[in-house]
């Protein structure tokens, strides 16, 4: 068996083009604000790569960047000057931050209606409700690629591998909304490649390379790799052994090539919904 490849490029391009198209017909420019503490080459990379995709759409981005030793204090004045902002539509702040600042404390600063990362607790609440309102990229991203894929998600067999609070554990929010049965499973997991093998729909987010092998498949499953692990040669790998997952797998995401772009094309996407709500009333 050959798996299905899901190409997260092309539908993030398609996404893009359609947010821009929006954002033109809308008569307003909607505003991002991106907040980097420090200089974290990776971080850096992605900082730029959502500058240019928000402007591509027509989307006013603004990068602030801050040094590494910038206090918590300061850092939370620069969000609140973006929340009275009213040019800004969307915050978002960049992570990981610098030891010393709390991370919660940060997120919890950010105006809910602007936290177009969907990390805030009321928009995690409002998740965990089932009734979505921002909501985290990645794993908004993840379930766009699985309804265009046609994967059938009412009474699957869905098991994340991974419960941090940016994809894990809102992934499996979002599938148990949609009608799937879920299984969040971590480093304390019993029989961990047992739990895999039973599920329909994988989608592994551990930041472990190439963890998950073609013996933890169920054969004609969909996997979804949202790892990203740079290789001691500079190439990226995800958390799944793509090339033989690929062999027992009825769909898969590449890495890079999958998810990642989805995620920066559901930010701009977040942005104008956030926009068009605030302006709206």
């Amino acid at each position: 068996m050959t798996a299905r490849v899901i190409d997260g490029k092309s539908l993030a391009a398609a996404l893009r083009a359609e947010v821009g198209r929006k954002v033109a017909a809308t008569g307003f420019t909607p505003g991002l604000a991106v907040v980097l503490v420090g200089e974290d080459p990776a971080s850096s990379v992605y900082v730029r790569t959502k500058d240019r995709a928000a402007r591509e759409a027509g989307i006013d981005a603004r990068t602030i960047r801050l040094p590494a030793d910038t206090s918590q204090d300061a850092l939370l004045a620069t969000i609140a000057g973006l929340n009275d902002d009213p040019a800004i539509d969307g915050i978002l702040v960049q992570l990981p931050l610098p030891r010393g600042i709390d991370q919660r404390v940060v997120i919890e600063a950010i105006d809910p209606a602007k936290d177009v990362d969907g990390f805030h607790p009321v928009n995690v609440g409002y998740l965990a409700d089932g009734r979505p309102n921002l909501v985290p990229c990645t794993p908004l991203g993840v379930m766009k690629m699985l309804r265009h894929a046609g994967v059938t998600l009412s009474g699957a067999r869905a098991l994340v591998l991974g419960r941090s609070a940016i994809v894990g554990r809102p992934m499996g929010a979002l599938l148990l909304a949609a009608d799937a049965t879920v299984t969040i499973a971590h480093s304390r997991t019993l029989d961990l490649a047992g739990e895999c093998r039973r599920a329909d729909i994988l989608v592994a987010a551990v930041g472990r390379v190439e963890m998950v092998t073609a013996d933890w498949i169920k054969p004609g499953a969909t996997v979804i790799d949202v790892g990203i692990n740079r290789l001691p040669d500079g190439r990226l790998a995800g958390d799944v052994a793509f090339e033989q997952a690929a062999a027992v797998a009825g769909a898969i995401t590449p890495v890079p090539g999958g998810v990642g772009p989805m995620t920066v094309a559901c930010l701009l996407e977040n942005t104008l919904t956030a926009a068009s709500r605030r302006r709206a009333g």
